[in-house]
């Protein structure tokens, strides 16, 4: 245990390098699962391309300005969902060309990260001539009002490419090994005491708005803020274990009635963070993130030390594990409770430290989701909770490296969807895929099959 706690400490204060710099936008945009991109093209009266025309987004305490390009095309990257103000400058619009609906000018977009967003500011000649405009081409945002180039928000979501395949699949594995820092405390909590932890979602939310109040309410370094949400996340896992988990056991309360518990406390807890913080995105670093590209792929110098902490950590507890006698202790007591209590292992310890590194490792998971989405909320946890559930089950229910390999096969899948379906969608395709294996093996990838019966 001494082990897994100093990793996670030192391994933390890698966030350091991790503290983004302001990046120009860069153009065309990508979207992944960091990135969201606001676009659109603009044409003339005659519907040709408008090169040359200037726009000014603004949002999220950044500003950037962008040039539509010889097919009249222009695209902004986004890395903070949200509101976003789209500008024309009327200056530079095409001669005797004018905006067909000045009022929206400028025009409120919502972008999201992982999709493209669409802004269209129709042009019409200032003397009324010219073609008219499509039925229904009212201009709104996403809503494919003509204009080549700018379809819907489902249209732009899709579309297969070599090169976003590539982006999607490394995206993918980047999510995948993030989210394998909760699966696995959720799958070492339900192995030791077969209870299926709902409240887990929220030990996430709780890492990530721990190293917002940090970063920007008390004036932390992001590396101490990380550290100590961590470690405010397992004197959590310890006070919940010792306050409901185990007199309910010493009461010889059912594994079911446990669950409904969880429930009640995953609410509870998800309220009480909107209460406090609100319903909107918390950032925990308000610098915009420096892009590293390699080839086609396009990733974050957060993206790269998240994933170095991850690999590490899991790489911690790995050894835990399997190299340490309580490790050794912690996979007896999930085999068979009875018989390690019989050997003289104390169950209930192995239980609380169990408590301790799952809620501390989500802690972490929460923390490094939050810096590679850039921006964290009171619901992170809880949207993140049905894909935990599914990488745990997928990769066997109760065995830790299971739940590191169904995390990596949600993640890819869920990234890698977006090129066939709309990203609103792509949780849908991590299910499926889930439904296809359990059909074809189901204990899991590396569950052990049981007799029944």
């Amino acid at each position: 245990m001494r082990t897994v706690l100093a990793v996670l400490v030192l391994s933390v204060t890698a966030l350091l390098a991790a503290a983004p710099a302001h990046a120009a936008a860069e153009a065309p945009c990508v979207a992944d699962v960091a990135t969201g991109c606001i676009n659109g093209t603009i044409r003339n009266s005659d519907r040709e391309p408008a090169p040359g025309v200037s726009l000014e987004i603004a949002g999220a305490g950044t500003t950037v300005t962008v040039v539509t390009d010889a097919e009249g095309r222009w695209s902004a990257a986004v890395t903070v969902p949200g509101p976003y103000t789209v500008k024309v400058d009327p200056a530079t619009l095409p001669e005797g060309d004018v905006l067909r609906d000045p009022s929206a000018n400028p025009r409120t977009v919502n972008a999201t990260l992982g999709q493209a967003t669409g802004a269209l500011f129709p042009l019409v000649a200032a003397d009324g001539s010219g073609p008219t405009p499509a039925p229904g081409a009212t201009g709104a945002p996403g809503t494919g009002n003509g204009e080549v180039g700018t379809p819907s928000n489902s249209q732009q979501d899709t579309g297969f490419s070599w090169d976003r395949l590539a982006q999607q699949t490394v995206s993918g594995l980047i999510f995948g090994i993030l989210l394998a820092l909760a699966s696995v405390g959720l799958s070492l909590i339900y192995g030791t005491t077969g209870l299926s932890n709902f409240a887990h979602g929220e030990q996430v939310t709780l890492g990530g708005i721990l190293a917002y109040v940090g970063c920007q309410l008390l004036g932390l370094p992001v590396v101490v803020s990380g550290v100590l949400a961590v470690i405010a996340g397992a004197a959590s896992g310890w006070l919940q274990d010792a306050g409901i988990w185990h007199p309910l056991r010493r009461r010889r309360v059912g594994t079911t009635q446990q669950m409904i518990v969880t429930i009640g406390l995953s609410m509870a807890l998800q309220y009480t963070y909107q209460f406090f913080f609100g319903g909107g995105s918390l950032r925990i670093v308000t610098t915009n993130p420096t892009t590293l590209t390699f080839g086609p792929v396009r990733v974050t110098v957060t993206s790269l030390v998240s994933v170095a902490i991850a690999a590490l950590v899991l790489g911690a507890v790995a050894y835990f594990l399997l190299g340490t006698r309580v490790g050794r202790a912690t996979r007896a007591v999930s085999d068979n409770p009875a018989l390690a209590a019989a050997s003289g292992i104390g169950v209930e310890r192995i239980i609380r430290l169990v408590w301790v590194l799952g809620a501390a490792l989500a802690a972490l998971g929460g923390v490094l989701m939050g810096l590679y989405l850039n921006a964290t909320s009171w619901s992170m946890g809880a949207a993140l909770l049905l894909l935990m559930f599914a990488a745990v089950t997928l990769g066997g229910l109760g065995a830790a490296f299971g739940a590191l390999v169904g995390s990596i096969v949600i993640g890819v899948v869920v990234e890698v969807a977006n090129l066939f379906i709309p990203s609103d969608m792509r949780y849908a395709a991590a299910l499926l895929i889930l439904i296809v294996v359990l059909l074809v093996r189901p204990q899991g990838i590396l569950g052990r099959a049981e007799r029944i019966g």
